[in-house]
């Protein structure tokens, strides 16, 4: 890190660091000299490293050096809970060619980060009656919200089912996977299914995670069909499978959630 950089801007410190599989990480953040602030499940954070600090060996090269004094922002879902005091998780996919994430992926426990102290986004449950049921439907790290909102929320609504769709290409991609598993395992109100678009192994559907809700997985697993008078339904992720998916749900009579017109689409567009 270029010492020329504002020190006092790194306020937090990498507490731990997952290699999920190449290109796609679990990071833990704790303040360094503040509180973390109250936030709800479902918003980010900002991070930031300065221009000159060190790249991954698994990124492309720069074609343009970016200012070494100048810190690189950019804000990530949280996937801890919001009642998480002592670090902020984040899960991140590798963009080679990007500014911030390939040097993130070169952060090392102790080594310290810019993190913002305040959060924000309205990706979050405000606007979802406590009694409706959740359809969580992701690609990628699409999934980071989700997982805050269920270590959030799960245990306080055990009457609220969770269906949680992850689409991604490889089994290996399947972040959190063992977590979100063990819950579809233990408790009947809670159902896990990921789908793979480009490997066919054990325990996941082959295609692509609109085919889960188009062929009825959701229905099979709660034994009654989700309707807009019972079910919110979350997308985030690619932006393809955000369009598509809305528009299938608009067929099935839900809506787009805005501000002065509720329904119960409620989409983020993560790129």
């Amino acid at each position: 890190m270029n010492p020329m950089a504002d020190i006092n801007q790194f306020n937090a410190v990498i507490s731990k660091r997952i290699e999920i599989a190449p290109g796609l990480i679990i990071l833990q953040a704790k303040p360094d000299g503040w509180e973390l602030p109250d936030f709800k499940a479902g918003q980010y954070a900002v991070l930031g490293l300065a221009g000159a600090s060190k790249r991954t060996k698994l990124s492309d090269k720069e074609e343009t050096a970016p200012d070494p004094d100048k810190i690189i922002k950019r804000p990530y879902s949280i996937s801890s809970s919001s009642k998480e005091k002592q670090y902020i998780e984040f899960y991140i996919t590798l963009i080679r060619s990007g500014s911030l994430t390939p040097r993130l992926f070169a952060l090392d426990v102790g080594d310290k980060v810019f993190m913002s102290e305040k959060y924000k986004g309205l990706f979050t449950l405000k606007d979802v009656p406590v009694e409706s049921n959740l359809v969580l439907i992701s690609t990628g790290t699409g999934l980071a919200p989700y997982v805050s909102m269920i270590r959030t929320e799960f245990e306080e609504r055990p009457n609220r089912r969770f269906a949680v769709l992850h689409g991604a290409r490889h089994s290996w991609d399947l972040g959190y996977r063992a977590e979100l598993s063990t819950l579809a395992n233990y408790f009947a109100g809670f159902s896990y299914l990921p789908t793979l678009s480009r490997g066919d192994e054990e325990g996941a559907y082959k295609g692509y995670v609109q085919e889960l809700w188009t062929k009825g997985f959701v229905e099979k697993e709660w034994g009654v069909k989700p309707t807009p008078q019972d079910t919110h339904i979350f997308l985030c992720g690619a932006p393809a499978m955000l369009k598509d998916m809305t528009q299938k749900l608009e067929a099935d009579g839900f809506k787009v959630h805005k501000k002065k017109e509720p329904g119960q689409i409620h989409v983020e567009k993560f790129w």
